[in-house]
């Protein structure tokens, strides 16, 4: 007998666009769980600055991988698609067609496809990378990985110090660019994933950002980032709207330009995150606002279409 088809339904797109909500109806209707892969929202400490649901959110359906860890744990993305796909094979034997939400796009891929196998590289090439980058700064080690690198320069976030220390450390601990080790045949997975994207118009995008900035701040975000200032240089916490208000607190920005800077950061994220999942040709994308009942027909149409009559 063959296996039941099982489908990962896997929503996407920008920061602020309406994932959550929609991930949601989709569990309502489908009457699955929800695993989330956003890889800030992993963390307790984090509940304000990484826009975590809502009580009333995480009450209407069945959430994992949402303050499950500590910033002083060490989490990466490895280990995430290890925990995600076990969970899933648990989830899988109660329900057929489970959801996964998030715009972390590498946590995204690292589920659906698997991750690139990299050969393991001395720390102290790491340790000589984080030195460079304290006494020269990042512009410094984005020049080196132009120069080794060019395709993962283009194709990185480049203004992300620890993307740009981990691609060095391949190029220079392995005498080959790191983008040589990218896109390698991967393991195959037992179920089909359906992905859905969802957009808007810049202008509305922006809105919804500026909003939901302003919401954290009224619901208590200087007081969360406060307590976490002491902890800056933790991985977790190089996060747009933590760094921003750590130079605040350090003198280096006044309040209101601090909160300018977090929006700017944002909407910059957000252009990011929709480059990244744009590639996937298979995404079916949707305006934000529209109705769940399209996107339900879409999905349906596209899960019959996959199944073996």
């Amino acid at each position: 007998m063959k296996d039941v088809q099982k489908f990962l339904i896997t929503i996407v797109g920008p920061t602020a666009i309406g994932k959550t909500a929609l991930s949601i109806q989709l569990a309502t209707h489908f009457k699955s769980d929800i695993i989330s892969c956003d890889s800030r929202q992993f963390f307790k400490e984090m509940k304000i600055g990484t826009a975590v649901p809502e009580e009333t959110e995480l009450a209407a359906a069945n959430h994992h991988f949402i303050q499950n860890k500590s910033i002083f744990e060490a989490y990466n993305v490895g280990q995430f698609e290890r925990d995600a796909l076990k969970k899933l094979a648990t989830l899988f034997q109660e329900n057929t067609v489970q959801i996964m939400v998030g715009g972390s796009g590498l946590y995204v891929d690292a589920v659906l496809t698997g991750l690139d196998a990299f050969p393991k590289v001395a720390p102290k090439v790491r340790e000589e990378l984080n030195l460079a980058l304290e006494t020269k700064g990042l512009e410094a080690l984005q020049n080196q990985l132009k120069e080794l690198d060019i395709e993962t320069y283009n194709n990185i976030a480049i203004d992300n110090p620890q993307r740009v220390i981990r691609a060095l450390e391949v190029c220079i601990g392995s005498g080959r660019p790191y983008s040589s080790y990218k896109n390698k045949p991967k393991a195959p997975r037992n179920f089909t994933a359906i992905k859905i994207g969802l957009d808007a118009e810049r202008s509305h995008i922006y809105d919804r950002i500026n909003l939901r900035v302003d919401h954290m701040l009224k619901n208590g975000l200087l007081e969360e980032a406060k307590k976490l200032h002491a902890h800056k240089q933790l991985n977790a916490l190089q996060t747009v709207g933590y760094r921003e208000l750590f130079s605040f607190f350090e003198g280096e920005f006044t309040q209101e330009f601090a909160v300018s800077e977090i929006k700017k950061n944002t909407r910059r994220f957000a252009k990011r995150q929709l480059t990244w999942f744009k590639r996937d040709k298979d995404t079916l994308w949707f305006d934000s606002q529209t109705g769940i009942e399209k996107i339900i027909t879409a999905i349906t149409e596209k899960m019959n279409a996959i199944k073996e009559p």
